[in-house]
C-alpha cells in the first residue's frame, strides 16, 4: 500500500511524463514545419516512450492499491531559435525528469518503501539512457550550428530511429 505522500508524488511523476510526451510532440510539430522530418519522427518515438513511462507508474499505482489522479497539462512551447535550440532544450528537460525521479527515490527510501525504491530503479537506469540518447544530438547539432549540409545529414540520421 502506497503512503498518500508516496501516491501524490507518483501522480505528480505521471504528470511530468505526459508532459513530457506533449513536449516531444510539440517539438515534433516545430521540426515538421521546417520540414525536417527525420527530427520530427525521433521527437515522435520519444513522445509514444515518454507516454509509456507515464503507463507504466498509471499501472503501479493501481498495482499498490492507489488511486491514479490526473493532473492538467501545460501547454507546451511550440518554436525554437534552431534544431538545436530543440535538441538542448530536451536535453534540459531529461535532466529535469532525472531530478525528479531522484527526488521520488529519496522520497520512497525516506518513508522505507522498498517495494517504489525497487521500481524506480528502471527510471534512473532509463534516465541514464534517455540522458545520453540526447545529449551526443545536441552537441553534434550546437557545432552544426546553421550548416544545411550538417543539419539534413543528421535529420536523414535521426530519421532512421526505430519505434
Amino acid at each position: 500500500m502506497l503512503s498518500t505522500t508516496m501516491e501524490a508524488a507518483l501522480n505528480e511523476q505521471i504528470r511530468e511524463e505526459m508532459y513530457s510526451s506533449y513536449l516531444y510532440l510539440a517539438m515534433a510539430a516545430y521540426f515538421e514545419g521546417l520540414d525536417l522530418r527525420g527530427m520530427a519522427r525521433w521527437m515522435r518515438v520519444q513522445a509514444q516512450e515518454e507516454n509509456s513511462h507515464a503507463m507504466k507508474l498509471f499501472d503501479y499505482v493501481f498495482e499498490r492499491g492507489g488511486t491514479v489522479t490526473l493532473k492538467a497539462l501545460a501547454e507546451p512551447q511550440a518554436t525554437w531559435a534552431s534544431p538545436a535550440a530543440a535538441f538542448a532544450a530536451a536535453l534540459g528537460h531529461e535532466r529535469h525528469i532525472t531530478g525528479c525521479i531522484h527526488k521520488l527515490v529519496e522520497q520512497a527510501a525516506a518513508e522505507h518503501d522498498h517495494g517504489t525504491v525497487n521500481f524506480l530503479q528502471w527510471f534512473v537506469k532509463e534516465q541514464v539512457e534517455e540522458e545520453a540518447n540526447v545529449e551526443p544530438i545536441a552537441r553534434r547539432l550546437e557545432k552544426i550550428g546553421d550548416n544545411m549540409v550538417g543539419l539534413l545529414f543528421t535529420d536523414r540520421e535521426l530519421g532512421s530511429r526505430g519505434a
